[in-house]
């Protein structure tokens, strides 16, 4: 399938967000902001900034967002290995990692920052719960097999505050719900199930092309996974089987989303070289997300 470039020169950028009007909203890892995105004229302004990494953004019911915070990864220490130039990698300013809410108004603060790794990705439930992802933060290196598993996945709800669903991950990155409402995650190479008493079972241990980052899903269950191993979008079945395999050009991908004004369009980000892609005309719309309710 081939794609067309929306904007380019936004390298290390994650969580896209379909929020209408033709718009889509991305959030950068470094420097850590929230950009705004004019698809149908191709044009972009950074709308929030804060200290660290803004890994994934999720909408608000007021207009604003909710971000997962992750304090700030130094990618100059790990440019070569992801086939970037270090002279090119802006230096880190660190934050505190948490939950963090933009409100309409752009401002930023926080609805949970302590005790944390490095949240990564989030969705919101339908009970209005953010459910997000705690991996460790990514130092000097890449993350190996060997690393301590001391990866989370939390829930946070306005009135009943903080809970842990499950932990012992070796890297829990990216999380969406399935079309039955169920959790589902990025675990180290795989995609794994979690059920609400923090159980787990593997939808497959290993996706094509060394492991994904950032997914999504559509109304009839297929995974659209970004693999920036493979710098490709793979295409799985409900059960987990590779269906098909999107070409990025070369793109570090991170993470992917459904929108457009019938949701049949898929939107990248990448680490590197910097530009969100669209796939248009996909067979089925994304599955809707829920907007966090903001407490009155």
């Amino acid at each position: 399938m081939k794609y067309e470039v929306v904007i380019d020169g936004a390298p290390f950028t994650e969580g896209p967000v379909w929020v209408g009007d033709d718009t889509l909203v991305i959030t950068h890892l470094l420097p850590g902001s929230l950009r705004r995105i004019d698809v149908a004229k191709g044009t972009s302004e950074t709308f929030a900034e804060m200290p660290g990494g803004a890994n994934a953004a999720q909408p608000a019911s007021d207009g604003g967002f909710v971000v997962a915070q992750n304090s700030g990864i130094d990618f100059a220490s790990i440019a070569e290995p992801l086939g970037i130039d270090p002279a090119m990698v802006p230096k880190v300013v660190r934050g505190t990692p948490g939950l963090q809410r933009v409100d309409a108004a752009d401002n930023v603060s926080y609805l949970a920052d302590e005790g944390f790794n490095a949240p990564n990705d989030l969705i919101v439930d339908a009970d209005g719960s953010i459910v997000f992802t705690d991996p460790p933060l990514i130092g000097h290196r890449l993350p190996s097999a060997s690393d301590p598993k001391i990866g989370r996945l939390w829930r946070y709800h306005s009135e009943r505050g903080l809970s842990l669903i499950a932990d012992g991950f070796a890297f829990d990155n990216g999380v969406a719900l399935s079309p039955e409402g169920r959790i589902l995650i990025v675990e180290s190479s795989g995609l794994m199930w979690i059920e609400p008493d923090g159980s787990k079972e593997w939808l497959c241990e290993k996706t094509p092309g060394g492991g994904g980052d950032g997914f999504c899903f559509d109304t009839s269950g297929r995974i659209y996974v970004a693999q920036p191993g493979s710098q490709t979008v793979s295409v799985l079945d409900p059960d987990g089987k590779q269906v098909d395999c999107f070409d990025t050009g070369g793109g570090i991908v991170t993470n992917i989303c459904f929108g457009g004004d019938d949701s049949r369009t898929l939107f990248t980000t990448e680490l590197a070289p910097g530009r969100v892609l669209a796939f248009e005309g996909l067979p089925d719309p994304g599955l809707p997300i829920h907007r966090w309710p903001v407490p009155e």
